[in-house]
Parts: structure tokens; sequence; C-alpha cells
């Protein structure tokens, strides 16, 4: 079994607002939609997740809700406003620069 691999600083906010462009969840449900999509090669642990999540809330990125979860109970629904879409676009873009810049190092190098 490979070890998880670290995230790139700043590319939490990406995952999470990247999962949460389909739809609201619930932080639970980011951690594990995240976990899925990646073949369970990343994995956002707790003591990550809320409080970016709070920090996102705080930036206007996000907005929540109370609501009831699959399993019935009580759990905060997360959901991307408008500067959260601009957000991800933004960071979207960042990231595939960064990316394309370590590949042309790693050809080079």
């Amino acid at each position: 079994m490979q070890p998880t691999p670290e995230l790139l600083p700043g590319t939490l906010y990406l995952l999470i607002l990247r999962t949460l462009a389909r739809g609201p969840l619930h932080g639970y449900a980011i951690a594990k939609r995240i976990k899925e999509s990646s073949d369970a090669a990343l994995e956002i642990e707790e003591g990550s997740l809320y409080p970016a999540l709070n920090r996102m809330l705080v930036k206007g990125w996000l907005t929540a809700e109370w609501g009831i979860s699959d399993n019935n109970r009580k759990a905060r629904f997360y959901s991307l406003t408008l500067a959260g879409r601009k957000q991800l676009a933004e960071e979207t873009q960042q990231f595939d620069r960064l990316i394309q810049a370590i590949q042309l190092v790693m050809r080079t190098a």
C-alpha cells in the first residue's frame, strides 16, 4: 500500500471548490467524494477539512445551511457562491500553470 501523497499548498481549496461545483454536500460527503474521485489516493482528514471550509465561508466562497444527510442525521451542507465559482476558475488556471511548469522542469532537468 502506497502512502497518501501530500497535497501541494493551496490545493485543498481547489479540491473542495471542484467537488462542490457539482452541488451542495456536507463535510463527510466532500471528503468521501475526493477520496473516491482520486481512487483513494487523496484522503482529507477532518482536522484539515473543517477549518478549510470555515475559512472558505469567511472568504465568501461558500454558504452553509443545516439539513438532513442520507443517514437521517443533521449536517451542515456547503454550496458554492458566485465568488466561489470565480475562485474555482482562478485556482484551476493557477494550478494548470503550476503543473505545466513542473512538467517542463521534469523534462529538461
